[in-house]
């Protein structure tokens, strides 16, 4: 107990008025009394207050901390709990999930004397240009170089005014492969100047070279040059007779590293998640647009008015080296890309599932609905990313094919089944990704055979059933099982493309290759 002493005022104090407080007498009613009752109450708060947010910052520097663990941990138990702010559904977590970046550990540096600085510019659709970047990276990093990150095509047909980063993401790409190659995103300061006042060599090479070419021919000039210029990249390093290195180091920068950007990607998801949403899927790479027919010079099903169109087209681009095209002839060898007529035969005879989600891979079909018709009628749940998504999502996409072919791509490689009606560069591409991601059913269409039977039938030679039975027949061992590269000496134009079948970087369990 503390000794309590009385306080001495100097004013009288009436009857009653005197009050105590914790040991200490006080005089006067609404006097110090209330301001030293009122002074220990506001202090009182205030420390509350201030405990409670000191344990809120706390509290909250510990769950930061957690997550940051988590992320760098992998998906454990942090990554199972439901978010506070958004709906527990597990597509809104996982679509939150999916957005945050995930931290993943950066390769080591590869150390190496550098010979000098590669610049490339691709050429092509994005498809040619993605399989010339793996080549490039494997060539740069047999020549222990510096790659400047590729240039793509601005000057074809498409117009495309996209960069690298615009299309993939570039990031990624230069740290992903640190440990084989290094890769700038310009010159260094020292050659820009230079490089800017176009004093440096520039050249196309040999196209299907062996790798050797690049070390005996290539390298000495870039030793003396500090810098040269790839023009031309399309098909420029072989498909076999490759060291084992060389090749895996093709299929690393294609399935790992030429990742598209977060937007691409993000918007790819949405549109395989409203296909999933309605059952399984077919992709159907419909190489029925009119660079295409002008190109090849395939004109069947045309009227007069569209072939004169495609013939002046196919004049107007001096690097469309053929000019004069007999299309009966080239159709019968197999060298047109099916009509949509010819394929709505095709998937019936396969006995394809008329009832299945077709998404059209492709940009516009050259002749548009009337050419379209029989197919849509066979087919009648016929989509195309334009009809899945509204104006708002693909704005940003607009007069940009190779972004637009960037989605198809994705879709192609999620759906169940992929079919081409040409073998371009986007069938070879995305059949050898399928063949990587557990060989996923592709169906490789024999052409040649595909148009004499359709002939047959048409005409009537050939009942519905004797037409299927054929149809099927020649399509045993046609949907991108397992098999052998086919290597024909000297002849790499017609031998199997090795981003069709990269079998080098194909993983098989208890299956052998077979040939085909």
């Amino acid at each position: 107990m503390c000794k309590l002493e009385k306080i001495k005022s100097n004013f009288d104090l009436e009857k009653g008025e005197r009050k105590w407080l914790m040991g200490l007498k006080v005089l006067g009613e609404g006097g110090k009394v209330e301001k030293l009752r009122n002074s220990m109450v506001t202090r009182s708060r205030v420390k509350l207050w201030m405990i409670r947010a000191t344990t809120t910052v706390l509290v909250w520097t510990c769950l930061v901390q957690l997550m940051a663990l988590g992320e760098m941990w992998g998906p454990r138990v942090l990554k199972g709990w439901p978010s506070c702010f958004t709906p527990s559904s597990d597509s809104h977590l996982d679509l939150k999930i999916s957005s945050i970046p995930a931290k993943v550990s950066l390769p080591p540096k590869r150390y190496y004397k550098n010979n000098g600085y590669l610049m490339v510019s691709c050429n092509g659709g994005l498809n040619q240009m993605r399989s010339a970047i793996c080549d490039m990276v494997a060539i740069a990093r047999y020549m222990d170089v510096t790659l400047i990150v590729p240039e793509l095509d601005k000057t074809s047909f498409w117009n495309d005014p996209s960069e690298f980063q615009d299309i993939f993401d570039v990031d990624h790409f230069i740290t992903s492969l640190r440990d084989e190659v290094r890769i700038l995103k310009e010159v260094p300061k020292g050659l820009k100047e230079k490089v800017e006042q176009g004093n440096f060599l520039s050249m196309p090479p040999i196209s299907w070279s062996d790798i050797s070419y690049y070390r005996h021919q290539i390298l000495p000039l870039i030793r003396k040059h500090k810098v040269v210029h790839l023009n031309k990249t399309d098909a420029r390093l072989a498909n076999n007779g490759l060291p084992l290195e060389i090749q895996k180091l093709r299929c690393r920068v294609n399935f790992n590293a030429l990742r598209f950007t977060p937007q691409i990607e993000e918007l790819g998801k949405r549109v395989i998640s409203l296909l999933r949403e309605n059952g399984p899927f077919l992709v159907l790479h419909l190489r029925y647009e009119m660079d295409m027919l002008a190109f090849s010079g395939c004109t069947q099903g045309c009227n007069d008015e569209e072939v004169e169109e495609l013939t002046r087209m196919r004049y107007a681009y001096p690097w469309w080296k053929e000019k004069i095209i007999d299309s009966d002839l080239k159709r019968k060898e197999g060298l047109c890309p099916l009509t949509p007529e010819e394929t709505a035969l095709t998937l019936r005879a396969l006995n394809i599932d008329p009832n299945i989600q077709v998404y059209i891979a492709a940009g516009e079909i050259y002749g548009g609905y009337r050419r379209m018709e029989s197919l849509a009628a066979s087919y009648p749940n016929l989509v195309r990313k334009e009809t899945l998504l509204g104006p708002s999502d693909l704005r940003f996409f607009q007069n940009h094919s190779s972004q637009m072919a960037a989605l198809d791509y994705l879709v192609s490689l999620e759906s169940d089944i992929f079919v081409p009606t040409y073998d371009g560069n986007m069938a070879k591409v995305v059949e050898g990704h399928r063949r990587f991601l557990g060989f996923k059913k592709t169906i490789r269409l024999d052409r040649k055979v595909l148009v004499d039977l359709i002939d047959q039938y048409n005409e009537g030679s050939l009942s519905w059933h004797e037409f299927s039975s054929s149809v099927n027949a020649a399509h045993v061992g046609r949907s991108g099982k397992p098999s052998k590269r086919v290597v024909i000496q000297d002849r790499p134009k017609e031998e199997d493309y090795f981003y069709a079948n990269p079998e080098e970087c194909l993983q098989l369990q208890d299956e052998s290759l077979s040939s085909t």
